[in-house]
């Protein structure tokens, strides 16, 4: 049987307010899990969410984070109108912005499988997939989490197109991805993309791996074609 999904495009909300929205119905869907799970009665429908945006300009730092990969203080951070959090997800420093098409999958993950590493695995095979349709072929980088382009290869000319960070409670997910789709790429300037700078790994975006603009709600509707083959999911 499929799993519903309740879909939101969101827009015209700040960061915090997102963010703030998805932890609303993270623990929503935890306590409704408390709920079937102590309740003699026959459990109701587990309705999963997917939030997808496009985020005004904002670095966030995972747990494991460090702060010496943000090369900006304070004062320039303001004076570019970029904000700055540290939230609870996993990975290092990333950045969000207009272009960038950011997804929030909130799952119990017990209605498909338990499995961290392979939960992971799907988000990148649905970039993978997603990014196929515009000539564009993605692969895995063994160290590293996320989607790249260019040589697998040759690690030097490897670009990053996307980002993916997660977080888990009892089961159910919290953040997910941020996909490079018309971004202003000289935001990562700012920052060492994932702290990662020991191989000099660089970002790019669909738009540059193309030459032309892409279309960012038709993005969209392919990500979440792709969601809903790799998951089985129905959205409501």
């Amino acid at each position: 049987m499929k799993q519903k999904v309740a879909y939101e495009w969101l827009t015209g909300k700040s960061y915090k307010e997102i963010w703030e929205y998805q932890s609303e119905l993270h623990q929503s869907l935890i306590l409704s899990k408390r709920k079937n799970h102590s309740s003699d009665e026959i459990p109701g429908a587990t309705i999963h969410h997917m939030l997808f945006c496009e985020h005004n300009p904002v670095i966030t730092i995972g747990k494991s984070g460090k702060e010496e990969h943000l090369l900006l203080g304070e004062n320039e951070l303001a004076s570019r109108d970029i904000e700055y959090y540290k939230i609870n997800r996993g990975g290092d420093i990333t950045y969000h912005g207009p272009g960038q098409l950011t997804g929030y999958p909130i799952f119990d993950l017990e209605m498909f499988y338990t499995d961290v590493h392979r939960y992971v695995r799907e988000l990148e095979e649905i970039i993978i997939l997603s990014i196929a349709e515009w000539g564009i072929r993605g692969f895995r980088l063994p160290k590293y989490t996320g989607v790249w382009v260019g040589d697998d290869q040759n690690k030097k000319d490897a670009r990053k197109i996307c980002a993916i960070g997660v977080h888990l409670s009892r089961w159910v997910t919290l953040h997910g991805f941020a996909l490079n789709v018309n971004t202003d790429l000289t935001y990562f300037n700012h920052i060492i993309p994932c702290g990662i700078k020991e191989d000099e790994l660089t970002v790019t975006s669909m738009e540059k791996e193309t030459g032309q603009k892409v279309d960012i709600r038709l993005v969209e509707e392919v990500l979440k074609r792709n969601f809903a083959k790799i998951f089985g999911l129905e959205y409501i």
